[in-house]
């Protein structure tokens, strides 16, 4: 069994939440294990003068980190599963689904809810499926494109770029965000497939780590994201 493992991942401070999430799940069946974190910087990372929907891109937050993997440079890889491709990459398996967090949309604002939120309010979200179905139910609000990871929205709304942020629930609560939030119900937006669940990848052909990573997969989670 090896003592040591390469743990590639994007550098936000979410990411880098969510691969200690996992290495902490491995070391208690492997008090021995040495882990180390490598980030990577992803296509999605570098874009920040247009939307990602306009870059046309597939899996623009994962294809650097699974091309780490393919190549050796790392053993596995943690990724937000609502990031990845719905077809696998050949030669890497997604090895554990750990149990999910909560799969919904939130908003943080100190304006209310969905449903209160005075008319005109002005949400930052840059996600089309965010967009449409918040004006399907709510078309006086707008919704002004927000690019960035978490911490860069939060700091957005806390300029006044908007009224408020929709953001998914699981990476505030990963976060430890203590603010004020509102969750939106599933009948007004439903969340993107596999959101709030994470993807530890590796390998295909890697027996010791597919062995390693088998006790943190969640059955039910696995169903659910499948």
């Amino acid at each position: 069994m090896r003592e040591e493992i390469l743990v590639g991942s994007r550098g936000s401070r979410l990411a880098l939440v969510q691969a200690q999430l996992v290495i902490d799940s491995l070391k208690q069946g492997h008090r021995h294990l040495v882990a180390r974190v490598e980030i990577i910087k992803t296509l999605g990372d570098r874009i920040v003068d247009r939307l990602l929907p306009e870059a046309g891109a597939r899996g623009v937050f994962v294809g650097e980190i699974e091309q780490a993997l393919l190549d050796g440079r790392v053993d596995l890889a943690v990724h937000s599963m609502k990031d990845l491709p719905t077809e696998e990459t050949p030669g890497l398996v997604i090895a554990a689904i750990p149990q999910r967090d909560d799969p919904s949309d939130a908003i943080v604002s100190r304006l209310g809810d969905i449903a209160s939120l005075p008319s005109g309010s002005v949400l930052g979200s840059s996600s089309p499926r965010r967009r449409a179905q918040i004006l399907h139910f709510r078309p006086d609000l707008v919704v002004k494109d927000l690019r960035g990871n978490l911490d860069t929205r939060i700091r957005k709304l806390e300029s006044k770029y908007c009224d408020g942020i929709v953001v998914a629930a699981a990476g505030l609560n990963r976060l430890g965000w203590k603010g004020e939030r509102h969750t939106i119900p599933f009948d007004i937006c439903l969340p993107a497939v596999g959101q709030g669940a994470l993807a530890v990848q590796c390998r295909a052909d890697d027996t010791e780590m597919l062995d390693l990573l088998r006790p943190l997969d969640d059955p039910g989670t696995r169903r659910a994201t499948d």
